[in-house]
């Protein structure tokens, strides 16, 4: 039977219209592993609002206080080739409202597999984004429909 992972993914942007950029990383060391969003696992007892919040922190250093949750874009489902397992994407779109620089370096926190590693950090406009990492722009399209979520 094929194992199931609940998954959170974030699209936190700034900006607006033909401005809007989006937050993305990739690996100080593994450039192999493409561009990425902040995103992880759900823990077993964890809310999903929770799991979405501690991620983004844990992976960027960004607080919940420099975000403005705008909505959830899509539930989804993807299947990481050569893996038995299913990945039950919950993806989120996020408003930055702090005042971050454009690119930093942070080292990830928390106890997951990707403790200790740094990752670094660019908004990037969403008009030239490049390819996302394990299909994880898969709702990217969603974003252009905001009009009636301002």
């Amino acid at each position: 039977m094929m194992e199931t992972k609940r998954k959170v993914l974030a699209y936190i942007t700034k900006g607006n219209g033909q401005s809007r950029q989006l937050l993305v990383f990739e690996h100080k060391v593994e450039k192999e592993a493409g561009l990425q969003v902040p995103g992880g696992t759900i823990e077993d007892d964890e809310l999903i609002i929770d799991a979405l919040y501690r991620e983004i922190y844990e992976e960027t250093g960004i607080e919940r206080d420099d975000l403005k949750l705008v909505r959830k874009l899509e539930k989804t489902n993807y299947f990481p080739p050569n893996k038995d397992v299913v990945y039950e994407r919950t993806i989120f779109h996020l408003q930055y409202i702090g005042n971050h620089e454009d690119e930093w370096e942070h080292r990830v926190e928390g106890t997951g597999e990707d403790q200790g590693l740094v990752f670094c950090f660019k908004f990037m406009p969403l008009q030239n984004l490049p390819e996302l990492a394990s299909h994880q722009d898969q709702a990217i399209a969603l974003l252009d429909d905001l009009s009636a979520y301002q």
